[in-house]
């Protein structure tokens, strides 16, 4: 895969977005920044990180062979992608936060943003952007957050560990399909943080609800178990995981 650096961008899916217009045909590309001055995340937040000391990238992939309802199947993937790769690197306790935060026990370590560009009802194509804190060790304001350093108690070669992900995600993406569906899901939700535990939620309106975490629907809804053999589904603004 061809990797573009740069210095400094407010949001490598931005930038990717940019490559991306007025291209009808290319190949996978991947943008890495020294330092993103206004990164975003799941539900409009921020990403904040230390300049040269963790990746910030994005992945302009061409279309994937996947149903426009069934988007979820795209982000289940490069989910498990990255758990792979961080699997080879040692790090401990690694879990999937629905819908796709890496967890490293029950400290965030990863971030996933996918934007897919629609046309004619179609997946054209897809921006890929992660944020995976690797060497820095300090996080003020966030307690829940973590890093690879802070996990295992090693330094990581940026440039080594992108490639490693991003080769991870040419294996994964391209064998994206509906007959890979079902079983993307199952080994999903095998990955899934307090997936079989029984856990707090907040809906929106600040209400608290007690549920168990059984797994995702094809379109990417949670499926909790909310009393014995009741069972709900959730999209992403419909409700909060508290841990």
């Amino acid at each position: 895969m061809r990797i573009i650096k740069v210095n400094a961008t407010n949001s490598t899916n931005e930038f990717a977005r940019e490559l991306y217009r007025g291209n009808t045909s290319f190949e996978p590309v991947c943008v890495v920044a020294h330092e993103q001055t206004k990164g975003r995340g799941q539900r409009g937040s921020g990403w904040n990180s230390n300049a040269g000391e963790n990746l910030t990238f994005s992945v302009l992939y061409p279309k994937i062979r996947v149903n426009i309802n069934h988007q979820f199947l795209m982000s289940a993937a490069v989910s498990l992608s990255i758990l792979k790769v961080l699997n080879k690197f040692n790090v401990p306790a690694l879990k999937v936060k629905w819908p796709n935060d890496i967890m490293s026990a029950r400290y965030k370590i990863s971030g996933i943003l996918i934007e897919n560009i629609l046309k004619n009802n179609e997946i054209a194509a897809s921006v890929i952007g992660v944020g995976l804190n690797v060497n820095q060790t300090n996080f003020p304001g966030l307690p829940q957050a973590s890093s690879l350093k802070l996990s295992t108690g090693n330094n990581f070669d940026l440039d080594e560990l992108l490639k490693n992900i991003t080769d991870e995600f040419e294996k994964k993406l391209i064998q994206i399909n509906a007959k890979s569906e079902t079983y993307i899901l199952e080994e999903y939700a095998k990955n899934m943080f307090r997936r079989g535990q029984v856990s707090t939620f907040q809906l929106p309106n600040g209400e608290y609800l007690t549920g168990i975490i059984r797994g995702v629907t094809t379109s990417g809804r949670l499926n909790l178990e909310i009393e014995d053999a009741v069972f709900k589904t959730f999209e992403l603004k419909e409700i909060k995981l508290m841990y």
